[in-house]
């Protein structure tokens, strides 16, 4: 009987870049994966005949180019664009687009308030400064607090010293800044509206919390701490899609010899001894290895795959409680053109950017009201993209495929389960305050694909189709992700690993939680290190 070295549950991008890693340094690595295509939530899929959709994830920033570069992923076909600015809409139909040059972006600022474009260099510069610290930690493993091994101390010291470089005044701001709302924060800068809304709105994305939620500040960094070619905060497409992440790291794992077995879903983590030994899959087969890796979320891993009297005590507890609420669905639309937007020019420029849906600062809470209350929003927050402006690869020519990102949407429903009635229901509401800003928008749907977190979880197997493998609050994050005293991915059996996105840095395609977990893998198993370490462009 086959026995690998490690067994990996889950073509994530995170899962099949933990394989690559540790395939590179002469493992034999196998993955598993329970659905006939790979990607998990980074997938490319044609699902109406000439588009392609990323039909989950839909934009990249927080890849490491360290990994980019060190796993060739452009020789196996992986283009990261950034794509142009960003137009938000208000209320009424006012409009602000974000520009990535600095005087056309000053002078739009301008336009709404002088007050305000002044203080933009000043957030900019304040929020950049928060990220670099974070920045440097998401190639790095956790230090554990509670422990006096020299590795964990030497790691506590680098974030003192990151923490102390800040200086005295920034310390206290920096603190505070991890407990106020993205609301609360952003009035400490500007005056206008809809400015404030406009940066407002990455406080929320993926979370189930409100603009005046406090830590939702938080959220907002997370979503600035990026870069694309070396663009510091940049947003960046893929060429052919979102897939085209998860297929380049695939072909690396494969070049190194990494094996892939698609249609294998887990059933259980096999365990013997207090050691995991292998996996039994859904088809009855039994697999075996000497390291086995969860690249599921932490509360899925401990609560479906495995027997709750092989888990030491407390731990099903604490994955039951790991928070992971869904709050957001997705719609893919194929349209016959491009849709024109009030108040926009017909700007190339602008048209190869983003459409964000903001309403007004209330407008998003009461939108967050809805989804407390059990219900999806009535008026959504929605960011759109449409990547065949730009990307010939997704749509047949002079047609186009527009993905909408939409806050909030519940994983369960006050007047019951999700039905495909309500889920139709959903995708209605959403297109029809599309309409509000593009009319005639309706007139250019082909196809839709409705996404809520219930689809979203029977496809990717995201616990309540939450986008992050857990919520990214400060209690999950750092050494408290995903429990505190298991944050270093060894978890708390012998031979198991976790290297999905409930692990540190959490969510975003960012392959460094996979990667990470790698670099422990290989310390344990005493190989050669073969994970780089990150590089920064800020410094």
């Amino acid at each position: 009987m086959k026995r690998y070295d490690a067994i990996v549950i889950g073509a994530g991008h995170n899962g099949l870049t933990n394989a690559a890693y540790l395939a590179k340094a002469g493992l034999d690595v196998l993955v598993v994966e329970k659905n006939d295509y790979i990607g998990g939530a980074a997938v490319s899929r044609e699902l109406y005949k000439g588009w392609t959709y990323s039909n989950c994830s839909y934009v990249c920033s927080m890849m490491r180019q360290a990994l980019h570069r060190d796993l060739d992923l452009s020789r196996h076909g992986l283009m990261l664009i950034p794509y142009h600015g960003t137009v938000n809409f208000d209320d009424v139909g006012n409009t602000l687009v974000s520009y990535h040059n600095e005087e056309a972006a000053y002078l739009e600022l301008k336009r709404h308030s002088r007050h305000d474009a002044d203080s933009m260099a000043r957030f900019q510069t304040d929020l950049t400064r928060y990220a670099q610290l974070i920045r440097k930690t998401l190639l790095r493993t956790p230090p554990d607090p509670t422990s006096f091994k020299p590795r964990d101390i030497f790691e506590l010291l680098f974030l003192a010293k990151q923490f102390w470089a800040l200086g005295e005044k920034e310390i206290y701001e920096y603190v505070r800044f991890f407990t106020l709302s993205a609301a609360d924060f952003l009035e400490e800068y500007f005056e206008n509206e809809l400015i404030k809304q406009a940066m407002a709105s990455a406080g929320i994305i993926g979370t189930a919390l409100g603009v005046y939620s406090p830590g939702s500040s938080y959220i907002l960094l997370h979503h600035v701490m990026g870069d694309v070619d070396g663009s510091i905060g940049a947003w960046g497409l893929a060429r052919g899609g979102m897939g085209a992440i998860s297929n380049a790291i695939a072909g690396a794992l494969q070049s190194y010899g990494g094996e892939i077995r698609t249609n294998a879903g887990v059933q259980q983590i096999l365990v013997k001894g207090g050691r995991t030994v292998g996996v039994a899959l859904q088809s009855g087969e039994e697999l075996y290895a000497r390291v086995i890796v969860s690249n599921l979320d932490a509360k899925r891993t401990f609560t479906q795959i495995m027997d709750k009297n092989d888990l030491p005590p407390g731990i099903y507890k604490k994955a039951k409680n790991f928070k992971i609420r869904g709050s957001s669905g997705k719609v893919n639309i194929a349209l016959s053109g491009l849709p024109s937007f009030n108040n926009v020019p017909k700007n190339r420029y602008i048209n190869r950017g983003g459409q964000v849906f903001t309403g007004s600062m209330e407008t998003m809470e009461r939108a967050y009201d809805c989804w407390k209350r059990g219900r999806w929003s009535d008026d959504p927050f929605i960011e759109s993209v449409i990547p065949s402006a730009w990307d010939p690869t997704v749509a047949p020519p002079g047609q186009h495929w527009m993905s909408n990102f939409i806050q909030y949407c519940p994983t369960e429903l006050a007047d019951g389960p999700w039905t495909p009635e309500k889920r139709d229901q959903f995708g209605q509401t959403v297109i029809d305050k599309i309409e509000r800003y593009s009319p005639g928008f309706k007139d250019l749907i082909l196809h839709m694909e409705v996404r809520t977190p219930h689809e979203i979880e029977q496809e990717t197997g995201l616990t309540e189709g939450n986008i992050f493998q857990g919520e990214l609050t400060i209690d999950q994050l750092l050494f408290n992700r995903p429990f505190p005293g298991y944050a270093q991915y060894r978890m708390p059996l012998k031979n198991m690993y976790m290297c999905g996105s409930s692990t540190h840095p959490g969510g975003g395609v960012s392959a460094a939680c996979g990667a990470n977990a790698a670099r422990e893998i290989l310390i344990d198993l005493k190989r050669p290190n073969t994970v780089p370490s990150d590089d920064f462009y800020d410094e």
